[in-house]
């Protein structure tokens, strides 16, 4: 069989030809105008991975701002100094996501600005560069993050009794023929013993809770108003009164060999016999006790007495006091305040008549305090914040009136922190 030659047609070969030249031109268009394009591309598709890069980096400064401050709170309502706050803030921090090495960290209390710049809240402002990626092809300078939070703690209840050891046994005790009846307040103490608050004997206690670090021992005749069982194992409470100066008596000391004395130094102490009459001021007294003696009369009205170093209160049980503190002013409400570097173990000594009565705050943060005998507080307002307190033998505390109107500051028994901003 011959061979058949098989030919494309002239015109069909012409009309291929100019295809692949017309499409040769065209790819290198788009090839130049794709390669132009490119940066863009490229930069647009870096600047959405970004922009989510930096959102994320920006919800982590923020939650680690948040912890930051709840931390900062916790620890400025415990009455810690700025730099243990400080301290503390930053590990939390760290702990989240914040790097120390190249951010800076902020802590203002109270805040510099915001619906909360009171002393009870604390601001935490964290700063912390992040680098570019793909956008260093529009700029090469750092993206900066801030993060802002705010915490503040809300104060409950009012301690009438503050036992600040951390330790003791028996750290509130109420014990004999003791009657305490206080109203519209708590018995707290700061003690993790398992017999933090003890009752025992035949005694009588009327409160709102009884509050404590560790546990109760209530083997005596105890009664809650507010709470239907005391509160264990809840936070301590700071010393309420950390921040009251020493206060300081200018001039030479003075004598209390008279029946009215002024406010000033007593470097002998103040042994007070007969009928006394205290007028109204500070006084500063050192070298001996604070002693009423047997029989002894002491009446005064504004009046704050400071006991250094080693001096004490001792009242006998045939003595009738009647002492009021100031109702405003620095030392508003307290009545006794003793030396915070007396470590001793000598007790003040509160004891007296049935008439005897003592309106303001017994301030020893560092010393116990007893009251024993016949002593009675009726109406009195009394409160007291020490190292341990104890009620005993046929004391009387009832103190049934509205304290608010006397200058006396509130003891909280819960402080609950929370972010506000």
């Amino acid at each position: 069989m011959a061979k058949t030659a098989f030919r494309l047609p002239l015109r069909l070969l012409a009309r291929l030809a100019h295809s692949v030249r017309r499409f040769h031109g065209e790819g290198a268009n788009v090839v130049i105008i794709f390669g132009l394009s490119l940066p863009i591309i490229i930069g647009g598709a870096g600047l959405a991975v970004e922009t989510s890069y930096w959102y994320v980096k920006d919800v982590q400064l923020q939650a680690a701002a948040d912890a930051a401050v709840y931390t900062a709170a916790v620890e400025k309502r415990s009455g810690s100094s700025s730099d243990v706050i400080r301290a503390a803030a930053t590990v939390t921090a760290t702990g989240n996501g914040y790097d120390s090495a190249i951010g800076t960290m902020t802590i203002n209390s109270p805040p510099t600005s915001g619906p909360n710049q009171v002393a009870t809240a604390i601001e935490v402002i964290l700063q912390q560069p992040v680098n570019r990626y793909f956008t260093r092809i529009f700029s090469t300078t750092t993206v900066n993050e801030t993060a802002r939070a705010v915490a503040r703690f809300q104060s409950f209840g009012d301690a009438c009794i503050l036992a600040l050891s951390p330790v003791a046994t028996k750290a509130v005790t109420f014990s004999g023929n003791t009657g305490v009846n206080v109203k519209g307040c708590d018995v707290m103490a700061d003690s993790t013993a398992n017999n933090a608050i003890y009752t025992n004997g035949s005694s009588v206690t009327h409160a709102g809770c009884f509050i404590t670090t560790g546990q109760v021992d209530m083997s005596g005749g105890a009664t809650t108003l507010d709470c239907p069982m005391a509160l264990t194992h809840q936070d301590p409470i700071p010393d309420p009164f950390l921040d009251l100066p020493v206060p300081t008596a200018a001039g030479s000391c003075l004598s209390d060999n008279a029946a009215t004395l002024s406010p000033g130094k007593y470097c002998a102490g103040m042994d007070l016999k007969g009928t006394v009459t205290l007028n109204p001021g500070v006084y500063v007294v050192s070298g001996g006790d604070f002693k009423v003696n047997a029989n002894a009369n002491v009446t005064g009205d504004g009046v704050m007495i400071y006991l250094t170093g080693a001096a004490r209160v001792t009242m006998n049980g045939n003595s009738t006091t009647k002492l009021s503190a100031p109702t405003s002013g620095t030392y508003s409400g307290v009545l006794f305040f003793g030396d915070r570097s007396n470590n001793g173990t000598t007790n003040n000594t509160i004891n007296g008549t049935n008439d005897s009565l003592l309106t303001g705050y017994l301030y020893f943060a560092s010393q116990p305090v007893n009251y024993l005998g016949n002593f009675s507080g009726t109406k009195g307002c009394t409160r007291v914040v020490a190292n341990v307190i104890q009620w005993s033998g046929n004391t009387t505390v009832d103190d049934t009136q509205d304290c608010s109107t006397l200058g006396l500051r509130k003891t909280p028994t819960s402080q609950v922190v929370y972010l506000v901003e």
